[in-house]
Formats: C-alpha cells, sequence, structure tokens
C-alpha cells in the first residue's frame, strides 16, 4: 500500500511537470475511453522509475480515471449544484476505499451520514464521519460546516473489525452491543469533562511545567484548557489500546478547544506538540493519512512548539532537567511521521534523511531488557526503568539514583500542594463559618487568589453571593419568617428594625450574615439583592417541585459521577507517561519504510 501511494505521487509529481492533462486526446478519446498515447506514457515513466510497466499503466489509468471524474463532477457542480464528495472507507473493507458521492449541501449531516451508509453498507449509528479535520455535526447543514464540491470525508467506525465481517447472528448482535457500548463510552467521556469543566476545579490533568510544578491558568481560557487536556488524556488512552478509530474524535476535539487558548499559552509547554503528534499518527495508523490535507502543516506546528517550549538544540530543557533523553522520543515519533509522509509525497531524498534521523535516535533510545529487569529488582516500575534510562544514557546506577530523586521532588510538590489544599478547604470552613455556603467561599477564595480577609472584604461587598448555594435541602429549608428574637438582636446592634426583618429574609434568619451585611452597607441593604418575601422564600433557581425530584436528582448525580470518575480512571498516575513508549512499533515502521527507500535507490543506481 505505501509502495503504490509513493508510486502514486511520482507519477503524479511527473505529469506535472510535463504537463500532460490525461483527460484530454491523444490519452482520452472523444468517448472518454484510453487513448494509446497513454502506453507510450506507461512505458517512458516506467523506465523512469525501474518499475514494472503494467504497474504504471494501472496507476497512470486510474490517475486519468480520477480526472476524468472530477471533471465531469465540476461540470455537475456547476449546472446542477450537486456536490462530488470522496469517501474514504474503513480499511476493513477490501474493495477500493476511496469513492465517489454525490450529495447536496443544503442536507444535515445526520442525512449525509445516512446516505454514506446505506451506500457502502455501514451501519449508519455505528460510523463518524470527519470531515475537514473535525467531526461532522448531525443536526447543522453541510454548508454551515463549510463542506464544499470535491471535499474528502474519512468515515470511522465504531466496531471490531475482524468481527464485523461475521455473519452468525449471536456475534452481530455482539458487535452491535459492542458499537453502543463505545458510543456511550464517548457520550459519556464528553459528558464527565464538561461536569469537570464546568465546576471550574483544579484541572486533574498534566498541564505542568518541565519540573512537575503546576501552571496557574488564566480564568478566560480555563474550561477551553480543561476540555482540551481531558480529550487528550482520553483520546490517548485509546490510542495505548489501539482503538484508533475512537481515539481520533477525541484527538479532534482536544485540538478545537486548544485551538481556543492564546498561543502564548500553548507555547509554554509541549502539550500542544504532542496533540499533532498524536492527530497524524492516528490518521497513519487508520491507514487514511492521504486524508490528513495538513499532516505536513501540523508536523512543523508541532516542531515548532518544540522549539518554543524546549529550546534552541533543546538547551532550555537540558537547564532545567540536566538531561533531554526521555523527550527525544517525541522526536523520534516525529522524525518517523515526517519520513512517512514525504514518502507517501514522491519525495525520496527528504523521507530518507527523516528516517534516518529517526533510526538514529532509536538506537539511542533502545533499552536493554536486562538493564530494566535490574531496576525491577530494586522495587522500580517497569515505566520509571524506562524513563530513568533514557535520562541517563542507559546507566542503571544513575537511572536509579535519577528515579528516586524524581520520587524525592514530586513528593515535596505533592507535599506543597497538598498542604495549599489544605489551607484552602480551612479558609471555606472559616467562611461556612460565617454562613456562607461552600460554593460561594470557592468563588470568592478564588477571586482573592486564597487570600482569606480579602475573599471576605469579597463577600461583604457583593452579599448577593450569598444566593450562590450548594443546593443543600438543609440551608434551602430556612425559615420564611424571621423570629422577634433575632430581629431585637440585629436592633440591639443599633439598626432599624424593618430593615433587620428584611434582612433576616434576605438572609434565611442567619444573624451573621445580616449583621455583617448591614454594617458593611452603613445600616442598609445593596438595593440588588431581593426584598420581596416572594424573592426570599427560595433561592434562585429552587421552587417547591424541586422536593419531589429528589429521586431524579441522585439518580443524575450518580450518573454524573460515574461519568467523571471514568474520565479519572485515564489519566495515568506518571507525570511523564506521554514520554515512555516501548518503541516496539516505531522500530518496525522505521526498518518497513526504510526498505522501500533502499529499494528506490537500489533500482535507481540500476538505471
Amino acid at each position: 500500500m505505501a509502495q503504490k501511494k509513493y508510486l502514486q505521487a511520482k507519477l503524479t509529481q511527473f505529469l506535472r511537470e510535463d504537463r500532460i492533462q490525461l483527460w484530454k486526446p491523444p490519452y482520452t478519446d472523444e468517448n472518454k475511453k484510453v487513448g494509446l498515447a497513454l502506453k507510450d506514457l506507461a512505458k517512458k515513466y516506467s523506465d523512469k522509475l525501474e518499475c514494472c510497466e503494467n504497474e504504471v499503466e494501472k496507476i497512470i489509468e486510474e490517475i486519468r480515471c480520477k480526472a476524468i471524474e472530477r471533471g465531469t463532477g465540476n461540470e455537475n457542480y456547476r449546472t446542477t449544484g450537486i456536490a462530488t464528495i470522496e469517501v474514504f472507507l474503513p480499511p476493513r473493507l477490501k474493495k477500493d476505499r476511496k469513492n465517489l458521492l454525490e450529495t447536496r449541501l443544503h442536507i444535515t449531516g445526520r442525512e449525509l451520514r445516512s446516505k454514506i451508509a446505506e451506500t457502502f453498507g455501514l451501519q449508519e449509528n455505528y460510523i463518524k464521519i470527519v470531515i475537514n479535520k473535525k467531526q461532522l455535526q448531525l443536526g447543522k447543514t453541510l454548508e454551515e460546516q463549510g463542506v464544499a464540491h470535491n471535499v474528502k470525508v474519512m468515515v470511522l467506525e465504531l466496531k471490531q473489525s475482524e468481527e464485523d465481517v461475521r455473519k452468525n447472528f449471536q456475534l452481530e448482535e455482539e458487535e452491535q452491543n459492542e458499537a453502543e457500548l463505545k458510543e456511550k463510552q464517548i457520550q459519556r467521556t464528553k459528558r464527565g469533562l464538561e461536569i469537570l469543566a464546568k465546576r471550574g476545579t483544579q484541572s486533574p490533568f498534566g498541564f505542568v511545567t518541565a519540573t512537575g510544578r503546576s501552571i496557574r491558568i488564566p480564568p478566560s481560557e480555563r474550561k477551553a484548557l480543561m476540555l482540551a487536556m481531558g480529550y487528550h488524556e482520553k483520546g490517548r488512552a485509546f490510542l495505548k489500546r489501539k482503538e484508533y478509530g475512537i481515539a481520533l474524535p477525541c484527538l479532534l476535539d482536544a485540538d478545537k478547544y486548544f485551538c481556543e487558548c492564546c498561543r502564548e499559552l500553548l507555547d509554554t509547554v509541549d502539550n500542544y506538540a504532542v496533540l499533532q503528534l498524536d492527530i497524524v499518527w492516528c490518521y497513519f495508523r487508520l491507514e487514511q493519512l492521504e486524508c490528513l490535507d495538513d499532516a505536513e502543516k501540523k508536523l512543523n506546528l508541532a516542531q515548532k512548539c518544540f522549539k518554543n517550549c524546549y529550546g534552541e538544540n533543546h538547551q532550555r530543557l537540558v537547564h532545567i532537567k540536566g538531561n533531554c533523553g526521555k523527550e527525544k522520543v517525541l522526536f523520534l515519533r516525529l522524525y518517523l511521521l515526517q519520513g512517512i509522509r514525504n514518502y507517501h509525497s514522491g519525495n525520496d531524498v527528504e523521507a530518507c534523511e527523516y528516517l534516518n534521523k529517526a533510526r538514529q535516535l532509536f538506537k539511542e533510545l533502545y533499552i536493554d531488557p536486562s538493564k530494566v529487569d535490574n531496576l525491577l529488582q530494586l522495587g522500580f516500575t517497569a515505566q520509571e526503568a524506562r524513563l530513568g534510562l533514557r535520562a541517563c544514557d542507559g546507566n542503571v546506577d544513575h537511572a536509579a539514583t535519577h528515579i528516586t530523586n524524581r520520587r524525592e521532588e514530586l513528593a515535596q510538590i505533592r507535599k506543597e500542594e497538598k498542604e495549599k489544599k489544605r489551607r484552602r478547604l480551612e479558609n471555606i470552613r472559616c467562611l461556612k463559618g460565617m454562613g456562607y455556603s461552600t460554593h460561594a467561599a470557592q468563588q470568592a477564595l478564588h477571586a482573592a487568589s486564597g487570600n482569606l480577609d480579602e475573599a471576605l472584604k469579597i463577600l461583604l461587598s457583593n452579599p448577593q453571593m450569598w444566593w450562590l448555594n450548594d443546593s443543600n435541602p438543609e440551608t434551602n429549608n430556612r425559615q420564611e419568617s424571621p423570629s422577634q428574637e433575632n430581629i431585637d438582636r440585629l436592633v440591639y446592634m443599633g439598626f432599624d428594625a424593618l430593615v433587620a426583618e428584611a434582612a433576616l429574609r434576605v438572609f434565611r434568619g442567619n444573624v451573621q450574615l445580616a449583621a455583617q451585611t448591614l454594617a458593611h452597607n452603613g445600616g442598609s441593604l445593596p438595593p440588588e439583592l431581593p426584598l420581596s418575601p416572594e424573592d426570599s422564600l427560595s433561592p434562585p433557581g429552587t421552587s417547591p417541585s424541586d422536593s419531589a425530584g429528589t429521586s431524579s436528582a441522585s439518580t443524575d448525580e450518580d450518573m454524573e459521577t460515574e461519568a467523571v470518575n471514568e474520565i479519572l480512571e485515564d489519566i495515568p498516575e506518571h507525570e511523564e507517561d506521554y514520554l515512555d513508549s516501548t518503541l516496539e512499533d516505531e522500530e518496525i515502521i522505521i526498518a518497513e519504510y526504510l526498505s522501500y527507500v533502499e529499494n528506490r535507490k537500489s533500482a535507481t543506481k540500476k538505471n
């Protein structure tokens, strides 16, 4: 397959250089049949490439037919408005995976999915469509999503390919159940990430500096970054399991949310660069690299991000960490993908250069299994052993020291983070003791960067924050009419009786909050607070019917907890998990593509 793509790229290059138009005479006659001149052309190019003439002729004929189909489609689009899209089917389909489909652009994504499923014999509910590096949105029209004439469409299946072709009823039923589970899994992923982002809690994902310390994220970008990193971690979890069809939608969603973040933030760490590699790797493993028109752009972007993050020749990385051995794994994959892309584009020299770079890095990064065993016997994990050995150029003693020091550094960082969290919880408890809800306390402390005194000032200056309740029945069932005793207590403090009663209604009988607010505002309530009995009977967003839905709310909460836990389960324990690889796949692919390049070199020398 790779060699055929190479020949297609080289022949297309030759045709452009020679300005040959295959859809015109003498290569195509008036009936659009192949002309005799095509044989002479095949002979010329087969001699030039040292390839089988029949094979070259067959590929040129495929190019000619595609050109005629495209021309016919262009004419049809101009006259009727019916667009032609190029559909790339899943690898399991033995027939030609590149197919043309005619459609109008005012139809919805759901209608296009149905049409693709019906045309190519796929199950509609168990396929996903990727267009322009984004998932097709079912509810919007193709025009609204920027789909145009001659666009490339990639079809992903959620089912296991080996089982898909079996006709046994029981197996088909199992496949359907499996596809349903995978679709539900994707939906739970989305739900879990949305919940985490909405909560606004500290990100559980690894957006950290090279030293392992977390980075303060601007509030305006927190949600987008949290969603981006969540989708990336979920996609990487699927990549590890080689479930590329499910991984790709997650990675593309991550890319979408990363694009909402400022460039400066993305240049701070290597997450965005790693994502670009993961996306191109996923396309390659799905054998759909030709669908990714901007593969070169993504790889160049990754290289640029690595340079901004690590410095020229990795000097910033070496200065911070003392070495760059572990990060070389990323460059190995970068060079490998650049080599593959260049080979598929017919660029022999560039392909050879990048593939040899990848091979050289593989030799540097190869780990003797016996050294890993030595470190395992010392109580370290296999992952720690691989990362440690690569950081220390394969020296077992140095690796053991490196891992131990790293454990101690991370333990200290975790201790500091734990202390910071303890202080935050203590401050929240303090504010709750004053009558504020957990949610209000959290918001105020966040705005005050954790300073308790500043948080209290914020709450006193913004008494409406008291309405940020926790949906706690005990909080919501406060007395509707304040007691005379509480009114008298406020009057004794010097406040007007009517104002005191109104304040107690607003704060549901909480004397401390009422007193603090009145004192802060010169003995009166701020005009933005609700003063009518109707407003004060229940906090915004609640109603008498809410209690009837307690069971339903509990079920929803359980589902939310399940969705969030499923996300958290896929977050790796080791902060450098993305740098750990056995390189088994890379070794095989490097050898495979270098053999293709060497075969081309041999053929050229013979010529």
